[in-house]
């Protein structure tokens, strides 16, 4: 541009020295200063460099003039010294505009140069977008609130810290001599596709250190054209057959060529992918040494994995259903899915099995980057090395038994999906989700339904319009055993989401007789089915024990000796897992961008009808889900637990003592009271009284003591649990309180030794006669009229109902006694003459007298078996002894006199109301045994038990689903689940927003 501006300029110069103007006089040129001649004339004798015009055969123009340079012509003037002076001051002025242009375009050229060197030196610059998540925001900000003056005095050497830095002098001799192998080729496709059938839209390369690689694929991919003309040329005609032979000896060496140029373009990525790997491991592992004291933000792709977690236990309602992009992996049974998903996460991380079925259940697999390859579940804490064996044995055990633990009883398969995570250096990011393999047949060992679950299961994940469908094919065996085509062309007709791979191509090669069935495969010509793309791998030679680096150096020798790639029927990016986990990736991650906006506002319109709802149902609740509200009764059920210790004492010893003589009374009464009445004296009935009395205590009594106040305790617990609260209750919380107060009550148990001190104390107590004063003596003769008063109303009771209605009722009420009431009424009346003639008779009747009794009644003309006589008479005897007791209990009032003299000189014996006395008391004493014994131990017993029983219910979510059930929870748990849904879709779509 500078020689074409300079010569113009040339141009006028000449025109105007060779003008004649009238004077005689030097050239203006002449007159110039040096440096404008320099500019003018780069080539003029007064310069000390010469450089010779530049000779082009066009027409030369100045870019300072726009059209064409004429002669000027100027006014005709007089000789003399004013017209001389004008010519000058023209011929300066010009001059000097001319200048003025000169330095205007070269400021313009010079700055176009300046921009375009600098857009070339950026162009060479690697582009770092991609790790920018590494560095959160705020670091930008640090200069804001951080005197980094005094951060920079506190750090290290500069020696210290280049010890923490990459040689990239390293990694510079390596671009470099990459960058010798092959010259810079024209721009041309991307190094890599997934499909020849992929999607219209040109992809957009980032430009820098992968630049080199471009270039590469692009010598790769000339190569292949030279071959393909060469294979085009060659025409084995009649006329051509001397030089048949070097043809084709001239395709095999460019193919060998091609060849030697894609193994080194592979090794030399991988070199290069290794050294990336050391370099983004030495960034995130700087926060384990204390370089940087932060926390990372978390990944893309784990936010995803959280909200596919999410959805994966919601039960979608309102038609709102999951069409989030994931990638499906499917497969025959044996294929190799397992295979080909290990391959991708770089870790040996499945059961496997020997033909067997390994994958019973769903297993959601997230890949992501990071510093340590590590993997972990969703519901565990604990990370497994994947570096070291003994871990990648405990996480396939675990696996397994998760699998196994998912079945039901009956079945062979689970839906229920197990969440995997898996981290390392160099994963591709994404979602994969590995099912069950599709069989034919049904065997021994499997339930019924087997094959049309795994169908269900595998359509159920298929049928989301945004799943990436990974088609895995066995290719050692014959395509047309196929199963999973049939069902993948049924859910995708088109192929626009679907993936295929040809597994076990190594015993293809060798087994199949004609090695185009592979490559109509590879071409989609084979089966019915259409794909986005086609590959071929090779994920190891069957060994259980190979490392994922014996299989990566495996399936590189084989396709480097490969006759399948020799002779071009498949393209290099076509093979290898490397190839399609970028592929897969690519396809995810355009799903995703496509897609999570449209499910975003899906959920968002969900939240809105759900609001509604809850709005017009329940509005004056909070929306309390169903952990809420579990943490709400828990709470509750506590603070009655805590109720119990705020019992009185005197409450419990009442209720204990009322209860205690409830459940031994009748005892008391008929075997220990009535036998010893019989007796004729007080010595013998003091005797009788003691043995019996022992005799119960070691026995029943403890045992039935604990008892009553276990039960008791019990009926207080459950009066506070079921008490109502006025307006404040939710009977939501009947059903839980109900099942935690029985599985309470279930885990409670008595203190063992409890009844052991219970029997000596009540030992004791029975032993003691002393009564010391008259209050005492009072109180023992009103509570044995109680108790006669009691028995005997029930003793009348039981008599009405044998003998029938008095006259009185029968008047009243116009109701007759039966013929068996009338036999009892007779029978009553007889044996009541009986005692009457002997007011002294003993409490069993003899066989004489019930012979006399039956022949009376029988001389009525009343049959009579003698079993009913006895039993009306056990009847009969007890109301007449217990209404002799009660006059003798009377006669007693003021015989506390006679007991402190022991009834001396005095006819009046008071025995029974000692014996009364003594259980009397030693009812209070066990009465406040008891209650120590709750309030002190057993009711934190329970209080503990209760804790625990919560506790098991809350990590139990069935248990929780079924004790706390309705429209209101379940209207609370759906609006819960979007919220949580939305949420965590919009700050992933912002996330994924940023990193574009």
């Amino acid at each position: 541009m500078w020689r074409t501006k300079a010569a113009a300029a040339c141009v006028i110069c000449r025109s105007l020295a060779h003008s004649n103007y009238g004077i005689k006089r030097k050239s203006p040129l002449q007159n110039l200063h040096l440096v404008s001649r320099s500019i003018h004339h780069p080539y003029h004798p007064s310069l000390k460099f010469q450089r010779r015009p530049l000779r082009i055969s066009l027409q030369q123009f100045s870019s300072l003039n726009r059209l064409p340079l004429r002669k000027t012509k100027l006014l005709n003037v007089k000789y003399g010294y004013q017209s001389y002076r004008n010519f000058w001051l023209a011929r300066l002025a010009s001059r000097l505009l001319k200048i003025r242009y000169l330095i205007l375009g070269s400021a313009v050229g010079g700055g176009y140069t300046a921009k375009k060197t600098y857009d070339q030196w950026k162009d060479m610059m690697p582009d770092l977008d991609e790790y920018k998540w590494i560095i959160p925001d705020f670091i930008w900000e640090l200069d804001e609130h951080i005197d980094l003056e005094k951060l920079i005095k506190a750090l290290p050497d500069a020696d210290d810290l280049a010890k923490l830095l990459p040689d990239f002098e390293k990694i510079g001799e390596s671009f470099t001599s990459l960058k010798g192998i092959f010259s810079p080729g024209t721009p041309g496709e991307t190094a890599f596709r997934a499909t020849d059938q992929g999607y219209d839209s040109d992809k957009q390369y980032k430009k820098g250190l992968l630049g080199e690689l471009i270039l590469l694929q692009q010598q790769i991919q000339q190569h292949e054209e030279e071959a393909r003309r060469a294979a085009g040329q060659y025409n084995p005609g009649s006329y051509q057959q001397k030089r048949k032979v070097s043809d084709k000896e001239k395709i095999d060496q460019l193919q060998e060529e091609l060849l030697r140029t894609q193994l080194k373009y592979q090794r030399m990525l991988e070199r290069l992918e290794k050294e990336n790997k050391e370099l983004r491991k030495l960034v995130l592992q700087r926060d384990d040494k204390g370089i940087h004291q932060r926390k990372l933000k978390k990944s893309l792709i784990d936010m995803y994995s959280e909200v596919l977690d999410i959805l994966s236990d919601y039960d979608a309602s309102y038609n709102t259903q999951d069409h989030l992009p994931r990638v499906v992996v499917v497969g025959d049974q044996s294929a190799g899915k397992t295979s080909v998903l290990e391959m991708i996460a770089q870790a040996r991380i499945f059961p496997r099995g020997s033909g067997e079925m390994m994958t019973r259940s769903p297993v959601k697999v997230t890949l992501s980057e990071g510093p340590h390859h590590v993997a972990l579940f969703k519901d565990s804490s604990r990370e497994f090395d994947l570096t070291k064996e003994e871990d990648l044995a405990a996480l396939r055990n675990e696996i397994e038994i998760r699998m196994r633990n998912s079945v039901k009883e009956g079945c062979t398969v689970s839906t229920e999906t197990i969440s995997l995570s898996v981290k390392g250096p160099g994963l591709q990011r994404m979602v994969l989700v590995d099912l069950p393999g599709v069989i034919s047949t049904v065997t021994s060992g499997m339930a019924p339904d087997t094959k049309e679950t795994i169908f269900s299961i595998s359509k159920a994940y298929m049928q989301n319009p945004n799943a990436i469908i990974l088609c895995i094919q066995d290719g050692s065996v014959d395509a047309e055993r196929s199963i999973v085509t049939d069902l993948v062309s049924q859910m995708d007709p088109q192929g626009k989401r679907t993936i295929f791979v040809l597994t076990k191509v190594d015993l293809a090669e060798k087994n199949v007789a004609s090695p185009s069935r592979i490559q109509q495969i590879i071409e989609g010509k084979l089966f019915p089915m259409k794909a986005l793309g086609y590959f071929a791998v090779v994920t190891g030679k069957g060994n259980s024990s190979e490392s994922i680096e014996s299989i990566k150096e495996y399936e590189e020798e084989f396709f480097q000796n490969s006759k399948l790639l020799k002779t071009s029927m498949l393209k290099a990016h076509q093979v290898t897992t490397k190839n399609l986990s970028l592929a897969v990736s690519d396809c995810f991650w355009k799903m995703v961008r496509e897609s999570v906006e449209q499910q975003a506002d899906a959920f968002k319109a969900t939240r809105f009808n759900l609001e509604t709802e809850w709005k017009n149902n329940y509005p004056r609740l909070r929306e309390l889900d169903r952990n809420e509200l579990f943490e709400k009764a828990k709470n509750e059920i506590l603070d009655e637990v805590i109720s119990l210790t705020q019992v009185t004492p005197k409450h419990w010893e009442e209720i204990l003592q009322k209860t205690l003589w409830e459940r031994v009374s009748t005892h008391v009464i008929e075997n220990i009271y009535l036998p010893a009445a019989q007796t004729m004296n007080s010595g013998t009935f003091n005797t009788t009284v003691d043995i019996k009395l022992k005799q119960w205590t070691d026995k029943q009594l403890p045992n039935k003591a604990v008892e009553v106040a276990w039960e008791t305790l019990q009926e207080e617990f459950s009066r506070f649990m079921t008490e109502q609260k006025g307006k404040e209750h939710d009977d939501i919380f009947d059903k839980l309180k109900q099942a935690v107060k029985e599985e309470s009550i279930k885990r409670h148990k008595w203190n063992e030794r409890a009844e052991d001190s219970l029997r000596v104390i009540q030992h004791n107590a029975l032993e003691d006669r002393s009564i010391s004063d008259k209050q005492q003596w009072d109180a023992a003769i009103h509570f044995m009229e109680e108790t006669l008063q009691s028995r005997l109303k029930d003793t009348e009771s039981v008599i009405e109902d044998m003998v029938g209605p008095d006259w009185k009722k029968r008047w009243l009420y116009w109701i007759s006694r039966t013929k068996e009431q009338n036999i009892r009424n007779e029978t009553k009346n007889e044996l009541e003459k009986l005692i009457k003639c002997n007011e002294e008779h003993a409490a069993y009747l003899a066989n004489d007298e019930v012979t006399t009794v039956r022949k009376n009644l029988e001389a009525r003309g009343i049959t009579v078996d003698p079993c009913l006589i006895k039993d009306t008479w056990h009847q009969i005897y007890r109301r007449y002894f217990l209404k002799t007791a009660l006059n003798h209990c009377n006669l007693c009032r003021r015989g506390f006199y006679y007991y402190q003299r022991h009834f001396v000189d005095s006819e009046l014996e008071c025995n029974d109301i000692v014996l009364f006395w003594r259980i009397q008391r030693m009812l209070a004493i066990t009465a406040n045994t008891l209650r120590q014994q709750l309030t002190n131990t057993e009711v934190r017993r329970l209080e503990k038990n209760v804790k625990e029983v919560l506790e098991d219910f809350a990590e139990d979510n069935e248990k929780k689903v079924k004790l706390l059930t309705g429209k209101r929870v379940q209207l609370a748990e759906d609006l819960k689940k979007v919220r949580e849904i939305q949420e965590k879709l919009e700050a992933f779509i912002e996330a994924l927003h940023q990193e574009k």
